[in-house]
C-alpha cells in the first residue's frame, strides 16, 4: 500500500509539474502574440507611410530630374539631422548591437532614418529601402519595449518583430521576412525564441500593407530548364561568381568608407564631394537609371535588357551614396547588382535571362548578408518553387564562398562556414 501511494504522489507531482510548464507556456504565447499584433500593426503603419513617401519622393525625382542637382544641399541636410540629434550613426549595425545585448538604440533613430531616407531618395541618391526599414522597425520594436516596461531578453525580442514587420511591409515577403531578423544578427545560431513573435508581426504588417495597396515587387521567370549535369555546372559557376561579386561589394562599400573618412574628416565636405561626384558619373553616363533603389534596373535584366557593366556601375552609385552619409539600405541595391550580373551570365551562357537575374539576385543578397535560409525564402515568394533547385546549388554555394564578408560590421559569425567549428568574430570587410 504505502508503494502505491508514492506511486500515486509521484504522479501527480508529475502531472502538476506538467500543467504548470503548460500553463507557462500558455500564458509566454499569449503574451507574445499580443505584443507581435502590437509590433505588426505599429510598425506596419509606420512602414507604409514610409513606403508612400519614398513612392512620392520618386516619381517626382524621375519626373524632375535637375533634382539632382540639389543631391549636395539634401546630403548637408541630412548630416546636419544627424550631427544635432544623434551622435550614433552606426545604422543597421546599431540595432544588431541591440539584439546581441550590446547596445540600446533610441526611438529618436525612427524618424531621423524615416526623413534622411526620404531625402537620398529625393535628390537622386542610389540606396535601398529595406535597410531602412530594418532601423525603423528596429528603432519602433525598442521604443515599445520601453513603453510596456519589458527586461532585456524580450526587448531583443520585440526589436526582432520590429524588424520583419518593417521588412515585411516594405517588401511584400513576410515569410522571409520572418526569418531574416533571427538570421541576420549571428551566423550559425538563430534566435529561435523569437520565431513566433516575428511571424505573426510579419504577417500582421504584410496583411496592413495589402489592405493599404502596397503592392510586392514581382518578376516573371521564364523559360526554366530541365534540370540536369548542364544546369548544374552552369549554375555552380553562377554561385561561385556571385560569391566574387558580393566580395567585391563588400569590399568596395567599407572601402569607400575608409578612404572618405582618412581624407575627408569633415562630415559636411565629405558628403558634398561625394555628391559632385555622384552628379558627375551621372551626367558622363547620361542617365539617372542608377538613382533610387534600382528596381527599374532589376526589370530590365528580367528582360535581358542590361549592360555589361551595369551591375559594376551600381555598385560604384552605392557606395559613393552610402558611405559619404546618404541614408537608405543596401539590401535592394544587392539585389539589383545580383539581377543585372546573373542576367549578364545568363547571356554568355545561353540561359534565360530571367532565370540568371532570379538566381543572381538572390545569391548575391546570400553572400553579402550570410543568410541563405533567407535567401532561399525570398526566391521561392518572388519567384515560386520551379526555379528553386537552381536557387539552391548557386545560393549555397556563395554563402560558402564570400567566406567573412559582409554588409554588417556587427554581424557575428558564429560558426565556421567550412567546419563544424565554434569561431564567435565579426564579419570582415576588407582584405
Amino acid at each position: 500500500m504505502d508503494e502505491q501511494k508514492k506511486i500515486i504522489e509521484k504522479l501527480r507531482e508529475t502531472i502538476k509539474r506538467n500543467w504548470v510548464e503548460v500553463l507557462d507556456s500558455a500564458t509566454i504565447f499569449v503574451k507574445w502574440m499580443c505584443f507581435a499584433v502590437l509590433a505588426g500593426v505599429v510598425v506596419g503603419l509606420f512602414s507604409i507611410l514610409f513606403v508612400k513617401s519614398l513612392s512620392f519622393v520618386t516619381n517626382f525625382r524621375t519626373t524632375h530630374s535637375h533634382m539632382i542637382y540639389f543631391l549636395p544641399l539634401g546630403g548637408l541636410l541630412i548630416v546636419a539631422l544627424y550631427h544635432t540629434f544623434s551622435k550614433n550613426d552606426r545604422g543597421t549595425n546599431l540595432v544588431i548591437s541591440t539584439i546581441q545585448a550590446k547596445a540600446e538604440i533610441p526611438f529618436r533613430m525612427a524618424p531621423l532614418i524615416y526623413i534622411s531616407t526620404v531625402i537620398t531618395h529625393a535628390f537622386g541618391g542610389s540606396a535601398g529601402r529595406e535597410g531602412a526599414a530594418l532601423q525603423l522597425g528596429g528603432s519602433i520594436g525598442n521604443g515599445l519595449a520601453r513603453v510596456l516596461k519589458l527586461d532585456e531578453n524580450d526587448t531583443r525580442v520585440l526589436v526582432m518583430c520590429g524588424m520583419s514587420a518593417a521588412f515585411s511591409a516594405m517588401f511584400g515577403t513576410p515569410m522571409a521576412a520572418s526569418i531574416f531578423s533571427l538570421e541576420v544578427v549571428s551566423v550559425g545560431v538563430m534566435y529561435y525564441a523569437a520565431l513566433v513573435p516575428c511571424v505573426f508581426s510579419s504577417l500582421i504588417a504584410s496583411i496592413f500593407a495589402t489592405q493599404m495597396e502596397i503592392a510586392p515587387e514581382t518578376f516573371t521567370v521564364l523559360s526554366i530548364p530541365d534540370f540536369g549535369l548542364p544546369s548544374l555546372i552552369s549554375f555552380t559557376i553562377l554561385g561561385i561568381l556571385c560569391a566574387l561579386v558580393s566580395i567585391a561589394f563588400c569590399v568596395m562599400l567599407h572601402g569607400t568608407g575608409e578612404l572618405f573618412h582618412k581624407h575627408l574628416k569633415n562630415p559636411y565636405v565629405r558628403i558634398v564631394f561625394a555628391s559632385i561626384l555622384i552628379i558627375l558619373l551621372t551626367l558622363l553616363i547620361g542617365t539617372q537609371e542608377y538613382s533610387g533603389t534600382g528596381i527599374p534596373l532589376i526589370e530590365e535584366a528580367f528582360e535581358g535588357n542590361v549592360k555589361p557593366y551595369t551591375f559594376l556601375l551600381k555598385m560604384i552609385f552605392t557606395a559613393l551614396t552610402l558611405e559619404a552619409g546618404f541614408k537608405g539600405g543596401e539590401i535592394v541595391p544587392s539585389f539589383t547588382i545580383g539581377a543585372t550580373f546573373g542576367c549578364l551570365f545568363a547571356g554568355l551562357f545561353g540561359l534565360s535571362p530571367s532565370l540568371g537575374a532570379a538566381v543572381g539576385m538572390v545569391s548575391v543578397f546570400c553572400g553579402v548578408t550570410n543568410c541563405p535560409i533567407t535567401s532561399m525564402i525570398i526566391g521561392f515568394e518572388l519567384f515560386g518553387f520551379d526555379a528553386m533547385k537552381f536557387m539552391l546549388i548557386s545560393v549555397s554555394i556563395s554563402y560558402m564562398l564570400s567566406g567573412y564578408y559582409g554588409l554588417y560590421k556587427d554581424q557575428t559569425i558564429v560558426y565556421s562556414k567550412y567546419q563544424t567549428k565554434f569561431i564567435n568574430r565579426k564579419t570582415k570587410h576588407l582584405p
